[in-house]
This record gives structure tokens, sequence and C-alpha cells, in this order.
């Protein structure tokens, strides 16, 4: 029996990316473990995986026990397991993983055992803080010589990971994004009526608008720029809904009251109606300084919505054919005028929905389970396969797209 342990450092990652990953190879006969911090605490862990591992180790890639304590129980667990994939996901994860079977090629229980990697989002990018680039760079550059496979979900990681080598390059894959399921984010699943319950809920007249922004309040995700712009365009009959929470939450609630916006912010926390506040919104909005690839824009294309993403890794990707608009990080005015842009403009935001929804057929779900299916059956001997430099098989093709004006993929920043 083929066997594969799917590991991150939170268990959320496992339910929220990997689960059609785990059902998909155990429906083949694989035998599929999880192991994540705390995992045993997530019955629904329990039932999608064959068997799960509690491992404990930190968020803080610093922390000493990552290397102490977790790295000795996981070598411990792969060696007497004997998996044939350990595929790791998260950095600090992924660090500690390979760093604990660095030495398996010279270990004959460990010695078929391939490594996988999939970067969610390098630690160093484009605009990042010079010295934590530098240190993150070396970093997967020295845990690189331990990775059998690096799979990268955005073309800046892929340009990255090729460019400073750190794997040899045909063991450098792209994949367009870890899976989005379109048949869940479907316009067609969403009501009129759950449309018109959202909108009583937040009080918003026949006259309102509603833009969204689906994001944790951290400091990186950078809410209090889309509070601002909201200040700067002055339309009373606009309204922001913040779906999330985080430590951040009560500042921006603070702040919303300063700027005197309270009765049109709208700081919903957790939900799960997504895919309703989606399509009861105008645009969604996400204005982070750093991605790996958004789940929040991929969620919104599938369901025709448009997008104002700032100009950074992943967000690019997604929207660089007119499905949606660029601004640079940080530009309050150049995201106020990008909403005041898509306000005035109905029919170029019915356009856009249309192109992000032809967009994200590469992005299925099914779609990504068999590039994973393919790289696990190269990593085992078996025959490999081509993936085009668009991450799609040769037989796969977009439909083209209507070219959307230079001020709306790129001017926005102005």
């Amino acid at each position: 029996m083929k066997s594969a342990l799917f590991l991150a450092t939170v268990p959320e990652t496992l339910s929220g990316f990997l689960f059609p990953f785990a059902d998909h190879f155990r429906s083949l006969g694989w035998r599929v473990d999880g192991m994540a911090q705390g995992i045993n605490k997530f019955p629904e862990c329990q039932q999608r995986f064959d068997r799960v591992w509690d491992v404990e180790w930190s968020r803080n890639p610093l922390d000493p026990k990552n290397i102490l304590v977790a790295a000795p129980r996981i070598q411990e667990i792969v060696t007497a397991e004997n998996y044939d994939i350990v595929h790791v996901h998260t950095p600090v994860a992924a660090f500690v993983t390979r760093f604990a079977l660095r030495n398996r090629q010279k270990q004959q229980e460990l010695s078929n055992t391939s490594v996988i990697y999939t970067a969610h989002g390098f630690h160093f990018y484009q605009g990042g803080n010079r010295l934590k680039n530098i240190v993150f760079l070396a970093l997967e550059k020295l845990a690189g010589q331990w990775t059998d496979y690096l799979i990268t979900i955005n073309q800046e990681d892929e340009n990255a990971a090729k460019k400073y080598h750190l794997v040899p390059e045909n063991r450098v894959y792209y994949t367009p994004g870890i899976g989005v399921d379109t048949s869940l984010y479907n316009s067609s699943n969403v009501t009129t009526q759950e449309i018109e319950a959202v909108r009583q809920e937040l009080g918003l007249k026949q006259e309102d608008v509603l833009f969204l922004c689906i994001a944790e309040f951290i400091s990186r995700k950078r809410h209090r720029d889309i509070l601002q712009a909201l200040k700067k365009l002055n339309n009373s009959h606009v309204h922001i809904a913040f779906a999330g929470d985080g430590i951040l939450q009560e500042a921006m609630v603070n702040l919303s009251q300063e700027l005197g916006l309270q009765n049109q912010v709208h700081f919903l926390g957790f939900r799960s109606d997504i895919p309703v506040l989606i399509h009861t919104s105008l645009a969604v909005l996400l204005t982070s300084e750093q991605e790996g690839l958004p789940r929040s824009i991929m969620e919104a294309l599938c369901l025709e919505t448009p997008v104002i993403g700032t100009d950074i890794r992943g967000t690019r990707d997604l929207l660089d054919e007119g499905c949606g608009l660029l601004v640079k990080v940080g530009d309050i005015n150049g995201l106020a005028l990008a909403m005041a842009w898509l306000l005035h403009h109905p029919q170029e935001v019915i356009a856009m929905g249309k192109r992000g929804k032809q967009k994200m057929a590469a992005y299925d779900i099914e779609n990504i389970i068999k590039f994973y299916e393919n790289i696990y059956r190269q990593a085992m001997g078996n025959e490999p396969f081509t993936v085009c430099s668009s991450g799609l098989e040769e037989d796969q093709t977009i439909p083209p797209q209507n070219n959307v004006s230079q001020f709306t993929r790129h001017n926005c920043n102005t």
C-alpha cells in the first residue's frame, strides 16, 4: 500500500487546504496520515486521515523546540511508518521536517521516502524587509538541499526558486494555487433571498453599495488602508464589510469611529456564508503587503466578483488578465480611485467578473489534485509528466480575454 504524510504547522492548514487531497488519495487505496500541532483536538482531521500525529512545535521560526523537540519526533514517526511521500506545507513545518529528514538517504528505512514542499509563499519576497529576505532566503537554500521536489503556487516564487537554485530546476514545479472548489464558489448556488438577507442584516438601503474584505486582522493585511480610502471616497452610500477576526480588530473598530465611518463599516467576525457575502458585494478588497496566493481573491473570481488588490505576488497573478484592479501597497488615494472607478463602470464590473470565472478554471481543485498525482508518480520513480510554464497541462487553455484599459489593470495607483 502506498502511503503519504501531510504536515502543516497548525491543523487549520490541513482542514482549509488538504482534506480534498487526503480524500482523493485514500480513495485510490493510499494510507494518508496528517501531522500538526494540536491535531488531536480536531475531530474532523481524525476522520479525514487514516492516522493523525501531534507534534510540538512553534509558529515562531526561532523557537529552539522546533529543532530540539519536533525534529526528533518527526524523524521517529517517519522512520517507523516508512512513508513513500512526506508532503509538507507552511514555512516552519517545512523547514523543521526537512531538517529532521536531512540524512534519510543514509538510512535504509527512509531511502525510498520522497520529501515534497509546497511553498504557500516564501518568507522572502519582492518589497520585503532586506535583512529578513537575506535570512529567509539563506534558510530556504539550506533546506533545499534536503528537498526532493518543490511546488510553488505563484509566478514570483517559481522564478525565485529557479533563480536561486533552491532545488534542481527540473524538480521545481508551478501549480496554479492549492486548489479552490469552483462548484462550491459558484454564483448559481447563491439565491436572491440570501443576498437580501445579508443586506437587511447590514441595514443597507437600495442605493447602498457593499465592498467586502475577507482577512484576518493582522498588520500585514493593512485594514487601515481600506478605512482611510473609504474616508477619502466621501460617499455615504458605500459600505465596507470585514469578515474575519484577529488581534487588531478592536483597533480597527476604534479607527472607524475616529474617522466617523461607524455607520458605513461592518465588522462581521467569523462567517460561514462567505459565498453569499461575496455575491452581495460589488467587489472584494485585499490590501495586503504580503501574500502567497490569496484564497479570498480566488473565491471572489469564482463568484464573478471583481477584486481590488495590491500589486504584490500572488494577487498580481490572479488579477493580471483584467479580473480586477491593482494598486500599490499603502496607496490610499489609488485605492479610493479604484473603488470609485468600479462604482461608475457597472458594465466593466460585469465583464471583469466573467473573466475572473474563466480564469479560475485552471485553479479548480480537481486540476491541482491531478498535478499532485503526477508529481507523486514521478517522485516514486514512475513516468514523469510535462507542465507548461503557465502551470497548465499542454492540452489545457484559458479562453482569450478582452483587453482591459491600462488604467483598470495598472494605473489605479496614480
